[in-house]
């Protein structure tokens, strides 16, 4: 039984050795060779890689290749190890591993391969192999031609004669290996008017420069520390670098640039001035200097927060994770708005160069070039101004507003209110400001207009629309008025439904004008569940909002259906399980102006708008045109919830709405949503816009009046700005 192994064994490598053979006739052949040997478990397949005694010693060329093999899996001792006797008497093994270390990782090499295209044998039992060498590195691929002489030792086989020439053919042992980097330009954001959003800006660093400090510096650290909100243990790490010499510059931490311009005006403001206290404390301790340094900037600041994001330097996990992405250990990376959403575009790819330095410090051979490429600048649709504005008007409150073009989709301003500073995560958050920002009551790092929320009476138009295009309800018919409170039968126990006007007739416009609950609520019932959640599906719920950036889906029931007729009697009006994200309703709102088709939104500018339709005639021209004459005397009547925002130069429709948060019926303590909605009524306005606005906690201000008060405010503005 053990014989008949023994000789399938025999016959195994036989077949092995014959396969590997006829492979060595053709092109490469001898490095395909070398990878069947490598990969083999065999223990005396392994004697002969390893450079162990035996009478079938590796041939120069496949020794060669083994020693190749090393350079990528980064096995230094065991290429030091196959050198002859005069290479290692001219190299210690020490500096050996610490060249070809430095050298190969240093440039990032990888996929090394070597062909042998010459063998040829000299007097002293020497034999000499040309080869074509090729790897790729940081800079792009290196390849050259190159020789290199193997000894065959009786006892120990054969042995690889060595020097800094078998790196690269034109370096010497007294000549070093730079990788130069040119680091790519950050692309700008910009608005649709070229304002930057997000770009280049000049910031103060301040430094230590150790040569110049205290004897004892350990009170000037803690003061340094102190003033600059960071620690005493991140400054000495700093400082305890290896490169650090006394005449360096540590950099500590980046402030804003001192506004030197505002200083001269008779009334500086109150950071302007506390920048400058800071500084000349700062300074008056030995060792500070403090210099210009450019940083990424966010010109509007918390206005656009939500919307650009912010870049941060990479961390290992992002080095990690974009591996061969072209980042590096001083790489920017977006975190999170536009910036993550357009890292690719905006990185650009940073260029690299390769050269061989003489001992003098003189490029003697530039091995690989790899030319910068800088990012793109990303222009958006946002308009400064409006984003501007709608950030002063409620950056008090918590609150999401969008602003777009109703004719062509583009999205004017997207505001999430209360805000951070993005340029605060440039300089360097502290981490008193860090957990300010996180225990704020009023969540400033919550991205509002990116969630859903319960509409309340500015869903009333969809209902509408919903009702006459299934012909549940007829615009004149009079439902009658029956007071302020209603429920369909007894069967709904003690609850009903409350509105806060009585008027007549009943009818749909008049329904809209006075915001009646009551009506709503009737309307919906007679569209019925099946119907209103096939109209609302075709709407745009529970689907994907296709825009640029990723926002909640708006739906209708927490479950899959609208379950009971109080739910859908609740739905008529805007509450029950009804969840809208504020973009999608205003988009929604377009309808009334495009003949009943849904304009698609984005935020990539275009010289040519061409507006593109997301929903196709979800109600008809005539659906539409009816309810945007009733929207149109929410704003113009006196009887109208949004006549406060009428004006006289421009007609304009909209819809408000107050929305009740409550843990159960029964909750009389529960908050409430204020809304806006409004827009341009006549599609041939020569600047058009829609506006959404929603308000947290105004049950105390106003309700939706607080909403319509600000956003009348920022249309003063804006048509202002047109004249």
């Amino acid at each position: 039984m053990k014989r008949k192994k023994k000789n399938k064994r025999i016959k195994k490598y036989i077949l092995y050795f014959s396969c590997s053979l006829v492979l060595a006739i053709t092109a490469g052949g001898l490095f395909l060779i070398f990878l069947l040997l490598h990969n083999s478990t065999d223990p005396k397949i392994d004697k002969l890689l390893t450079g162990q005694k035996n009478e079938n010693q590796l041939s120069p060329d496949v020794f060669l290749m083994q020693y190749m093999s090393f350079i990528e899996s980064k096995d230094y001792e065991k290429m030091y190890s196959m050198l002859d006797e005069q290479s290692k008497t001219n190299i210690s093994q020490e500096n050996f591993i610490d060249r070809n270390k430095k050298i190969y990782e240093g440039i990032e090499a990888k996929n090394v391969t070597a062909k042998v295209t010459g063998s040829k044998k000299s007097e002293n039992n020497e034999t000499i192999i040309t080869y074509h060498m090729s790897l790729d590195s940081i800079a792009g691929k290196i390849q050259f031609e190159n020789q290199v002489v193997f000894t065959k030792e009786k006892t120990s086989g054969y042995t690889l004669s060595w020097d800094d020439s078998f790196i690269f053919p034109a370096l010497t042992s007294n000549d070093k290996v730079r990788v130069s980097l040119h680091p790519a330009k950050r692309g700008d954001i910009l608005d649709r008017n070229n304002k930057v959003l997000a770009g280049p800006g000049t910031a103060s660093l301040v430094g230590l420069v150790p040569g110049k400090m205290n004897q004892e510096p350990g009170k000037d650290i803690g003061k340094i520390a102190s003033l600059l909100g960071i620690t005493k243990k991140s400054i000495n790490k700093s400082l305890s670098a290896k490169w650090v010499k006394e005449n360096s510059l540590v950099p500590i931490k980046t402030i804003k640039k001192l506004d030197e311009a505002e200083l001269l005006t008779n009334n500086p403001g109150k950071e302007t001035l506390e920048n400058k206290a800071l500084q000349e404390k700062l300074l008056d301790i030995p060792g500070v200097m403090i210099t210009d340094t450019q940083v990424r900037t966010y010109p509007l600041s918390n206005a656009a927060a939500h919307l650009t994001g912010y870049v941060q330097k990479v961390t290992a996990e992002d080095l990690e994770k974009h591996k061969g992405e072209g980042y590096n250990s001083n790489s920017l990376i977006g975190r999170s708005g536009m910036e993550s959403l357009y890292e690719k575009e905006l990185k650009g790819q940073d260029g690299y160069e390769i050269d061989i330095l003489d001992s003098e410090g003189q490029v003697k051979e530039i091995l690989a070039d790899q030319p910068k490429k800088d990012g793109l600048d990303i222009t958006l649709t946002i308009d400064s101004n409006i984003q501007k504005n709608l950030y002063e008007k409620f950056k008090e409150d918590k609150s999401c507003s969008a602003a777009l073009n109703p004719l062509t989709g583009e999205v004017l301003a997207l505001v999430s209110t209360p805000a951070f500073d993005s340029n605060d995560f440039i300089m360097g958050m502290s981490e008193k400001q860090w957990n300010q920002l996180n225990k704020n009551k009023k969540k400033p790092l919550y991205n509002r207009f990116r969630q859903t929320w319960c509409p309340g009476s500015t869903f009333k138009p969809l209902i509408g629309a919903i009702g006459l295009s299934t012909g549940a309800i007829d615009a004149n018919e009079d439902y009658g008025s029956v007071g302020r409170s209603w429920q369909k039968d007894k069967s709904w126990g003690g609850y009903c439904v409350t509105t806060l006007h009585t008027y007549k007739p009943v009818i749909l416009e008049n329904a809209l004008i006075h915001s009646d609950n009551i009506y709503f609520a009737k309307a919906a019932l007679r569209i019925g569940a099946d119907n209103l959640e096939k109209g609302l599906d075709q709407l745009g719920f529970n689907q994907k909002l296709p825009f640029e950036i990723t926002m909640s889906q708006s739906g209708y029931s927490n479950s899959q259906h609208i379950e009971t007729e109080i739910q859908l009697a609740d739905s008529g009006y805007g509450q029950g399980q009804i969840l809208i994200n504020p973009l999608h309703l205003a988009v929604l709102y377009s309808a009334f102006l495009n003949e009943g088709n849904v304009i698609k939104p984005y935020l990539l500018y275009k010289e040519d708008p061409k507006p593109e339709i997301w929903l196709k005639q979800v109600f008809s021209p005539e659906v539409a045109e009816q309810i945007r004459d009733a929207m149109e005397k929410v704003v113009n009547s006196p009887e109208g919830t949004g006549y406060a925002a009428h004006r006289k130069d421009v007609k304009l429709a909209g819809k408000t709405g107050t929305a009740e948060i409550k843990t159960s019926k029964e909750d009389t303590s529960g908050t409430e949503l204020g809304w806006f909605g409004i827009f341009t009524e006549d599609s041939g306005a020569k600047n058009p816009i829609l506006l959404m606005s929603m308000v947290e906690d105004v049950k105390n201000h106003g309700g939706s009046s607080y909403v319509v008060k600000k956003d009348t405010a920022v249309l003063e503005e804006y048509f202002s700005d047109q004249e």
